[in-house]
């Protein structure tokens, strides 16, 4: 194999980790999801936007608070996480089997390319879990307010 082909064959699964990864930044398990209020007496008194305003505002109180909706870079942890473990793995693996000490750098680069990219794909399949904490604060918030919460969307 010459350098070239393996440098295309990573390049094709970082892409498709960076696909995945922004597949599973949205929906209700993701830390960008949004609250979804209720059409209660609360609501249909104020109406749409004016609910909508409440629920920045309390989220914005949630960000004043130190709270983020995200929990951190989990991708990037479980990627480095996984990188490590892999690239030791497979560097004692090619010492125990005698390839020598280039051997040993080649397989232990080649692990964690490999290990790296597993644990991306890893988290990006899993999504970024979100702050249950933020959650909860909007969500106390908005219900302090009159608003009934019902899930984030």
């Amino acid at each position: 194999m010459t350098f070239r082909f393996l440098l295309n064959r990573r390049a094709a699964l970082l892409a498709v980790c960076l696909g995945l990864a922004s597949c599973a930044s949205t929906g209700p398990g993701s830390a960008a999801a949004k609250p979804v209020l209720y059409p209660n007496a609360t609501y249909n008194r104020a109406g749409d936007a004016q609910a909508q305003n409440e629920v920045a505002a309390c989220q914005s109180r949630a960000n004043a608070a130190g709270l983020r909706a995200e929990q951190g870079s989990q991708m990037a942890q479980r990627a480095g996480e996984s990188a490590a473990v892999a690239g030791v793995a497979s560097a004692v693996g090619a010492l125990v089997f005698g390839r020598g000490a280039e051997g040993m750098l080649r397989a232990g680069a080649g692990g964690a390319a490999i290990g790296g990219a597993a644990g991306a794909t890893q988290a990006a399949v899993r999504g970024a879990q979100p702050n249950s904490v933020y959650r909860s604060f909007v969500q106390r918030c908005l219900s302090e307010k009159g608003f009934d919460l019902i899930g984030w969307n």
